[in-house]
């Protein structure tokens, strides 16, 4: 009951206790108010100094903008520094497709003074005084109309930056690609070029050295010789060698396995092969080894085969014959056999010139027939790389009107004209010569000794031949000399007589080859050399004599 009655009690002690507590709330309520308030107003008082200070320091820009307190900072502000930044992004972006442009040397000046005003326009925009002093170097809030007009000339001259550099761009894309293209071919030209090079030297190497079959046959038909000499004694001149009823051939060369295909190739497409004699000239070293082997394979049919040396023919020498005397000279000497490897390769026409087989005179006893056989009246000249596919007899009864030389021309268009193997920078040259005149081939030739002996056509070609002696009417090979020995004594022969580039020409028509009478392996990919071309290749070899032991015993791999 005292409790009770102690604190909810209706006496004036319990009113006086109830209005004492009532009271002591109420100040401890205002007290924490005023705390409160003091703390605030304190910081506020403290904090806003700094904030003037810091405001005060803030960096001027180069255009005289002045950053701003964030608490400060104007809606239409931020709008202007996104503005100017749009601006100097594509004054930058100008300006380096500007200076890409010149860089390149670009034929595009007019394109070039385009960016250049329109990097000026840019800038001469935010330096106009309206919008300088309205925007730039203003304290005060930013005039909206005027932010709107220089919003919308920035807008404008963005658009026709873009369009410029859209255009731009797609111009030095193709520019850039046209000049790496450029860069590729010239480099695949330097490639081409050096690889052209090292294969003509290639090609000139395998095409003079004497492959290792070819000199293993003749070494072993000289040493037959050596074993049994009393086999091969010489039986002297017989009359048919020089019998002019009969068909006589001149064959020069050093190569017994070329020479036996060339007779095998006329025998076996001749009605008549009785009726033949082969003139065989060949150098000293090789003289034995085609003896033995004629001796050992005789021609077919009863044909008639006379070998013989240069050095047999007494009137061959240097005071008769100019290319002998040319060849005691020092400098030609050291211009065909002189060791000039660390030159070869710099110009691809002079590895051609300097072939020393165009002043062997096996080459250039051509211009001697008349003398070297006085009783014929006609002769057949073929040179060693060809192959017979027809009887050839018709040739001695084409009348050649009192010509020399008949012969297949070879010129077509432009092509194989005399201004392509004459020098007609020489007065001489250009008197003498006509340089559209068509040229004819060597190779397959039916000479007329008659008329040669009385238009003195060996005279004329030594008289050309010493005028040569330093190069300058002519560089290469026997074509040349021919040319201008026989100008106006050479008839025409039809192109089926004689087709030529089987040793170089890989494109040839087959149908021209068949029908042709005589085709012929000229270039240096000569049909026993491995570098020949294999789809003509086996017109040559079916005339091989693969019966001759020696063949398969120096492993020609024909």
């Amino acid at each position: 009951m005292a409790v009770r009655g102690s604190r909810g009690g209706g006496g004036p002690g319990g009113m006086n206790s109830g209005f004492r507590s009532f009271f002591s709330y109420r100040i401890f309520v205002s007290a924490m108010f005023s705390l409160l308030f003091i703390a605030t107003l304190s910081v506020v008082l403290t904090t806003q100094p700094s904030t003037q200070n810091d405001d005060s320091q803030l960096p001027v820009t180069s255009n005289g903008y002045v950053g701003r307190n964030l608490l400060k900072s104007d809606p239409l502000k931020t709008r202007l520094d996104l503005v100017h930044k749009q601006v100097n992004d594509h004054m930058t972006l100008v300006n380096a497709y500007g200076s890409y442009s010149r860089k390149l040397k670009l034929d595009i000046s007019r394109q070039m003074k385009m960016f250049d005003d329109l990097t000026t326009n840019f800038s001469d925009l935010a330096m106009k005084p309206n919008y300088r002093l309205a925007l730039f170097e203003s304290d005060g809030p930013v005039d909206e109309d005027v932010l709107r007009q220089f919003e919308k000339e920035v807008k404008d001259k963005v658009k026709i930056a873009r369009t410029m550099i859209a255009e731009a761009k797609e111009n030095y894309d193709n520019q850039m690609k046209i000049q790496k293209l450029k860069d590729t071919i010239f480099a695949v030209n330097e490639l081409l070029a050096k690889a052209k090079k090292n294969g003509v030297l290639a090609s000139s190497i395998a095409a003079k050295s004497i492959p290792k079959s070819l000199h293993c046959l003749s070494m072993r038909l000289v040493g037959e010789m050596i074993l049994a000499p009393e086999n091969y004694t010489d039986e002297g001149p017989q009359p048919e060698f020089e019998d002019p009823s009969f068909y006589h051939y001149a064959i020069f060369s050093d190569n017994v396995l070329a020479v036996s295909v060339v007779v095998n190739s006329v025998l076996n497409n001749s009605d008549e092969p009785w009726k033949h004699v082969f003139h065989v000239v060949t150098d000293r070293m090789n003289a034995n080894a085609m003896k033995v082997w004629f001796k050992k394979r005789p021609a077919e049919g009863g044909a008639f085969v006379e070998i013989k040396a240069m050095e047999d023919f007494a009137f061959l020498n240097s005071e008769y014959v100019p290319v002998l005397k040319q060849l005691e000279s020092g400098h030609i000497q050291n211009f065909y056999f002189a060791n000039k490897a660390q030159n070869s390769t710099k110009d691809v026409s002079n590895i051609e010139f300097r072939n020393p087989k165009y002043i062997s005179m096996l080459n250039h006893l051509r211009f001697y027939l008349p003398e070297m056989y006085p009783k014929l009246h006609k002769i057949l000249f073929l040179d060693d790389d060809v192959v017979v596919q027809k009887d050839l007899t018709q040739l001695w009864n084409i009348n050649l009107d009192g010509k020399v030389n008949g012969a297949v021309e070879t010129c077509f268009g432009s092509f194989h004209r005399y201004g392509q193997y004459l020098n007609f920078s020489h007065p001489l040259i250009r008197e003498k010569f006509n340089s559209k005149a068509c040229a004819w081939a060597f190779g397959m030739n039916i000479f007329d000794l008659d008329p040669w002996r009385r238009e003195k056509s060996t005279e004329q070609y030594h008289y050309w031949q010493n005028l040569n002696a330093d190069q300058t009417l002519w560089k290469l090979g026997t074509l040349p000399a021919g040319l201008m020995t026989f100008y106006s004594t050479t008839k025409s022969l039809d192109k089926s007589w004689h087709v030529l580039g089987l040793g170089y020409n890989p494109s040839k028509s087959m149908d021209e080859i068949n029908k042709a009478a005589v085709i012929h392996y000229n270039g240096n990919m000569k049909p026993w050399l491995d570098i020949a071309i294999n789809q003509y290749k086996e017109l040559w070899t079916k005339y091989v004599d693969h019966g001759m032991e020696f063949v398969g015993a120096c492993n020609f791999g024909l």
